[in-house]
């Protein structure tokens, strides 16, 4: 068994990777849970006699983190760990809510079934943005811990601003705490973004050009085309065309109306192919306007009145889902092929969605890339 210093070093022997010395200490993190990992397997109880403490990455798009937590979870014996996306891992959590419906604590019997599943829970992409969500994940978290079970995690942001709108912050405040004296947190910094380090590219990116990307669905879709409307998630989506491994969609169709993670992780595990056209600009000047109570803020409301304006532009709500469209192809490494109306570089240029597009404009990028589309390949042939 090797551990991820060890693998780490062999794909640096391989030219594989290029070394980083800022990625260097989370390394040498993941190394250390490894190997109280290993030394705790031969232990009897079934709980650990002392809480290994995780590790939290966090930085700026490209700077290697999913590269390094996947790294550490392929290390790991079987059946040891459990790797999620951050979206995937609450979307699970609120359908074993909706499941758990009048038990008196219904989080505690959800870590202790995830405790059953694996000792150490990876998760990418870790984000709160729902005061509903914050408080939820506050006390999974809490009875995760309570059994013994690892957590290691990648984000864009500290754990201290994990729950960035000020709305309610100081409720989240108590679960900020824990997180910290639970986790070894790392920055990932430097300037260096290891998604742009592949080279040779295919074009997947286009500007206001409809016939070719005509010409690239006949040239890659294969088995019989059709014209109806796409089932996903029980509702209807209407196409462009559709074939056995590739679905063609307009912008509006799939990122204008009320679609959520959950329809794109089904389309992703459907198609290795997803083709989406008529992109408009996508820069908005942001606006103020009032949250609705009760959905913006979850469930949990604070009876407060303040502090409730929030600013996005016209575009966001549309532009949030494409993100989430990118995140589940790239996830799921399909071959996403895109026409707009401006250059990507130019696309999205002002909103309230500047941070988070930054990780989507770095993952198109490397999605145009051989190496990407390889993995692609090989996913398929399995």
């Amino acid at each position: 068994m090797s551990s991820p210093l060890q693998v780490y070093q062999a794909r640096l022997d391989r030219h594989e990777v290029t070394y980083d010395e800022l990625q260097q200490p989370a390394l040498l993190e993941l190394e250390r849970v490894f190997q109280q990992l290993i030394q705790s397997t031969n232990r009897s109880s079934e709980k650990p006699l002392m809480q290994i403490k995780g590790v939290y990455m966090w930085g700026d798009v490209g700077r290697g983190k999913t590269f390094l937590m996947d790294l550490f979870y392929e290390c790991l014996p079987q059946g040891v760990g459990l790797r999620l996306h951050f979206h995937h891992f609450m979307a699970r959590l609120h359908r074993e809510l909706n499941l758990a419906f009048g038990q008196k604590n219904p989080l505690k019997g959800i870590a202790t079934r995830l405790a059953s599943e694996c000792r150490v829970l990876c998760f990418d992409e870790f984000f709160v943005s729902d005061i509903g969500d914050a408080m939820l994940l506050g006390g999974l978290t809490d009875a995760l811990f309570e059994e013994g079970v690892v957590l290691v995690a990648t984000s864009n942001i500290a754990i201290e601003n994990l729950f960035q709108s000020q709305l309610q912050k100081a409720r989240f405040a108590p679960a900020i705490t824990r997180l910290q004296a639970n986790l070894s947190e790392l920055h990932l910094g430097g300037e260096k973004d290891h998604r742009l380090r592949h080279t040779g590219f295919n074009a997947v990116y286009f500007v206001q050009d409809e016939q070719n990307m005509k010409m690239l669905f006949d040239q890659l879709s294969k088995g019989e085309v059709f014209l109806l409307p796409l089932s996903v998630c029980r509702r209807a989506i209407d196409v462009v065309q559709v074939s056995d491994n590739m679905a063609w969609f307009d912008f509006y169709a799939l990122c204008g109306g009320p679609r959520s993670a959950l329809d794109y992780i089904e389309l992703a595990q459907r198609y290795p192919y997803i083709m989406l056209t008529g992109i408009p600009e996508l820069s908005s000047e942001p606006f103020e306007h009032i949250k609705a109570r009760g959905t913006e803020d979850g469930t949990i409301g604070s009876g407060q009145t303040g502090e409730r304006a929030v600013s996005l532009g016209v575009n966001d709500d549309a532009v949030r889902r494409f993100i989430s469209l990118v995140d589940e192809c790239y996830d799921h490494q399909v071959v996403l092929l895109l026409n707009a109306a401006l250059p990507l570089e130019s696309l999205y240029l002002n909103g309230s969605l500047l941070f988070e597009f930054r990780r989507t404009y770095s993952r198109l990028i490397e999605m145009k890339s051989f190496y990407y589309q390889r993995l692609r390949s090989k996913e398929s042939s399995k």
